[in-house]
């Protein structure tokens, strides 16, 4: 155990900055070494807006998961997420030299990283590029052509990218903090590998993650994934409709959320009122337990019918056998998963990250608002995956591949940016 390789995850979220350390056992699961979180007191809508207190956030919860592991931490695996996330549909092209060899690894390394050399919007840079089926001489549907005899390999990608700035905001925050980014996880894709079962990404399902910030949305079907998407709203905004809703401070629209919100206005909630303390002596304020329902009720409605939307415009609506999977702080909201089924009118479960965490910590850290963090662990574990900047300088050595941008999905969320730029981020669901 001595010399397995310890990895550690840094989840930079809305409202909270966690630091996993684990490493894994003999049984596959991991082993936890450490955990530390903080505040997040410089991000909103999962953006780096503040370098300055973000650095300071991170290297508090650093020191916390190094001391409580031990381990000297250098190197992380970051997630990343935020309004800017775009994804793309793209088909690259390789001609192989010798048609008498097998088609190996290398030919599909090739062919992945000549996607790093596609001509982007400015300001945009190259995520994930992420492998569909393969198409051999015009044979398709080839999931692994390695082993093939063939003279054209050809690839249907989904190509995620995101603002140059953001990224390197998010590098410059870690490295400030002394520290080196092993890999660059979108977020979503993150919290699938945690909390989804390979027979769902078979069958095909939608994995939700209502986080502070953001809602993040993966798609996968045949074992592949074929939709991302990152919407600007989550559960700070559900709070900030408390707070102007009811009147109340941020503290105390957070704590009615948590304690007494439900995503569905019930019958019993009609005669019941919640008493607040006043501000600075005055009188107690009271708060109907049914007015706090329809604001939360009213904004789930909205966050959920983006997703609906989303779904639909991926085009595998129909193709969702598994149906959805909902996890992060969102899905801890009394009733979210009865008012997902309504407005989805998908068959949903929520999704916890427990049974990847061997001992007593999965307790603790089973909780959905730890799934992006458990999944940048199990990330952090492959040997393939390579940083942003590593692909972009291994592509930046041939030739930039000309020719039109990736034909990108249709989105809701740039006419609903300048909306969500008016909305403050706030505290997350604390449990």
């Amino acid at each position: 155990m001595k010399d397995q390789e310890i990895v550690v995850g840094l989840d930079i979220g809305t409202t909270k900055i966690v630091a996993l350390v684990g490493r894994k056992n003999e049984h596959g699961k991991i082993e936890l070494l450490g955990m530390g979180k903080s505040e997040s007191l410089g991000v909103q809508r999962g953006m780096v807006m503040n370098i300055q207190q973000t650095v300071s956030s991170i290297l508090t919860a650093i020191e916390e998961a190094s001391r409580k592991s031990g381990v000297d931490i250098a190197e992380v695996t970051v997630g990343i997420a935020g309004q800017h996330i775009r994804s793309y549909q793209h088909r690259g092209i390789h001609t192989r030299k010798n048609f008498d060899d097998d088609i190996s690894e290398d030919d599909i390394d090739e062919l992945v990283k000549n996607m790093y050399k596609l001509a982007m919007p400015p300001g945009e840079e190259i995520i994930h590029v992420l492998p569909q089926e393969y198409i051999v001489d015009n044979n398709q549907g080839i999931l692994n052509p390695v082993g093939m005899i063939g003279n054209r390999l050809e690839a249907n990608f989904h190509i995620v990218t995101g603002q140059l700035n953001a990224i390197q905001n998010i590098n410059k925050c870690v490295h400030r903090a002394n520290l080196s980014v092993k890999n660059l996880i979108l977020e979503p894709l993150a919290s699938s590998e945690a909390v989804l079962h390979n027979e769902e990404k078979e069958a095909g399902v939608a994995l939700v993650d209502i986080g502070g910030g953001t809602t993040d949305l993966a798609i996968f079907h045949d074992g592949l994934i074929r939709h991302t998407a990152v919407i600007p709203f989550g559960g700070n905004i559900i709070t900030e409709d408390i707070k102007v809703g009811c009147s109340i401070t941020h503290k105390y629209a957070e704590a009615l959320k948590v304690q007494y919100g439900s995503a569905i206005v019930t019958e019993g909630s009609e005669n019941k009122i919640i008493t607040i303390p006043g501000l600075h002596g005055r009188a107690p304020k009271e708060i109907s337990l049914k007015n706090l329902s329809s604001i939360i009720n009213a904004r789930m409605q909205e966050i959920l019918e983006i997703v609906s939307y989303e779904i639909r415009n991926s085009g595998f609506k129909d193709k969702l056998s598994a149906g959805l999977v909902l996890t992060g702080g969102g899905a801890l909201l009394r009733n979210s998963l009865q008012l997902t089924q309504y407005i989805t009118a998908l068959e949903s479960r929520i999704g916890m990250p427990s049974e990847h965490i061997s001992g007593n910590a999965a307790k603790e850290l089973g909780s959905p608002i730890y799934s992006t963090g458990i999944g940048l662990m199990m990330m952090g574990f492959s040997k393939d995956s390579k940083t942003v900047e590593q692909n972009v300088e291994e592509a930046a050595q041939g030739a930039i591949v000309k020719g039109p941008t990736p034909n990108a999905k249709p989105n809701i969320f740039s006419k609903l940016r300048d909306l969500a730029d008016g909305f403050f981020d706030s505290d997350e669901r604390k449990l």
